[in-house]
């Protein structure tokens, strides 16, 4: 298994934004998802167009983590992925998941599709080490950046100890 690394050129988000944004739509919405909620990629692909339709933050149980008593999260919402959903949902209805499969009726993509999104995107940008983790990753790496607070980052990544968030996040 390959560890996958943060995004952590902002200059190069921007860039990758924009080729999904101009290529296909979905793809960049789930590249926003990913970036913006720091969620896993399970936990992306389960949101249905109600979860974020019109809202300003999300509630969320999260797959990996329901055993343990809090694991709801709400996840305020950042301007531009509010901007980037509101076109893109308009039209949806409420029980459509949001990154929809063209495979069935109404089914997410799989993780592995998920994967070669992004491993196309790696491959166009020359990027080594892209992977479903490294959009969660990326959010994690630019809040540490910019709070140095290692504690923060690790309650919005649900993790145990401060340790493996740094670890986790390639600092």
């Amino acid at each position: 298994m390959n560890f996958v690394q943060p995004i952590r050129d902002p200059d190069l988000i921007e860039q990758i934004e924009h080729y999904l944004r101009e290529k296909n739509e979905r793809d960049y919405i789930l590249f926003m998802l990913g970036i913006y909620t720091a969620l896993r990629i399970s936990d992306i692909l389960s949101l249905k167009v109600q979860d974020l339709k019109g809202k300003n933050s999300l509630v969320i149980s999260e797959k990996k983590t329901r055993r343990k008593k809090n694991n709801r999260r709400t996840i305020e919402m950042h301007p531009s992925l509010k901007k980037a959903l509101k076109g893109f949902l308009a039209d949806k209805p409420d029980h459509e998941y949001v990154i929809k499969s063209r495979v069935g009726k109404n089914r997410p993509i799989t993780r592995e599709r998920a994967y070669m999104i992004l491993n196309e995107v790696a491959k166009e940008f020359g990027v080594d080490s892209l992977g479903c983790h490294s959009l969660r990753k990326t959010l994690g790496f630019h809040l540490y950046q910019q709070t140095k607070d290692v504690v923060l980052v690790q309650k919005m990544l649900n993790h145990e100890n401060p340790s493996y968030t740094l670890r986790y996040i390639g600092i």
